[in-house]
């Protein structure tokens, strides 16, 4: 008989303070955009393209916005509309769950063109910069999602890794939050350092067209083991609603890595 793992039954709540409730994912999104911020810091040291420390600092409120902004309003376009159209005022429950990658992506691009045109900044500068510590919110927050035992995998009775989940049914299944936390966060983030490393930051656009790319394949193929939206189920072909979404950014992405590599690099700053 085939051994499955157990779920550990973490609870979804890290720590209360009288009625005040902290959860996991709270803590996943504040630790993301914390390290994110600090190592984005770090990275603007070098000043390219005149983006300094102080930018990013500056920066963070606008990035925080344009990530729970763009994330919900993205889930309620792109994976629940007509519910929210009958219930608009549920679209405010945030701490109900239901947040959008790929809404929140979009949430961050415009902070980041609205405040480079505040500022008089290069995006793609900036851009890159975001991007290349973008992989360190995602890993905590698919942490988060296999915490609260969502966003699961589709049924697996022959994975050796599969686990009956709380909310999944009797069936095992794959942990495929793991499997996401595992390429879109530590994979991807490793690419992102060793290109910038290589002298990508010094090319206006390159990380930001590797992060889509990467990020475009690794979410592509996470859904493959993933569970798709009840609401939504799948689309033509068999393909879901988080691989429609993810095949244009990686065909915009390839485009901007040629795009970089075409351009000569910007001057080291002095």
């Amino acid at each position: 008989m085939h051994a499955y793992l157990t779920f550990p039954a973490i609870d979804p709540v890290a720590f209360a303070i009288g009625p005040f409730a902290v959860r996991w994912y709270a803590l996943a999104y504040i630790v993301g955009l914390v390290g994110g911020w600090q190592l984005a810091a770090r990275l603007a040291r070098r000043g390219y393209g005149g983006i300094r420390p102080i930018d990013v600092d500056d920066f963070l409120t606008w990035a925080t916005l344009g990530v729970i902004l763009g994330g919900r309003i993205g889930y309620v376009l792109f994976y629940n509309l007509e519910f929210y159209i009958e219930h608009p005022l549920a679209a405010l429950e945030v701490w109900k769950g239901g947040m959008s990658f790929h809404g929140g992506f979009l949430g961050v691009v415009v902070a980041v063109l609205l405040f480079c045109r505040h500022r008089g900044l290069n995006p793609f500068v900036l851009g890159d910069i975001c991007v290349t510590v973008a992989p360190i919110g995602l890993f905590f927050g698919r942490i988060a999602n296999f915490v609260n035992g969502e966003l699961f995998g589709r049924i697996a009775p022959d994975a050796r890794f599969a686990m009956v989940f709380p909310n999944g049914g009797p069936l095992p299944r794959h942990p495929s939050q793991l499997y996401q936390a595992g390429m879109e966060g530590i994979l991807l983030f490793l690419l992102l350092v060793a290109a910038w490393k290589l002298g990508g930051g010094r090319r206006p656009s390159l990380q930001f067209g590797l992060f889509l790319a990467g990020y475009g394949c690794a979410r592509i193929v996470g859904e493959i083991f993933r569970q798709p939206d009840t609401q939504i189920g799948y689309l033509w072909g068999g393909i879901t609603m988080g691989q429609l979404l993810s095949v244009p950014m990686v065909l915009i992405g390839v485009g901007l890595v040629a795009r970089a590599l075409k351009r000569p690099p910007l001057p080291e700053p002095s």
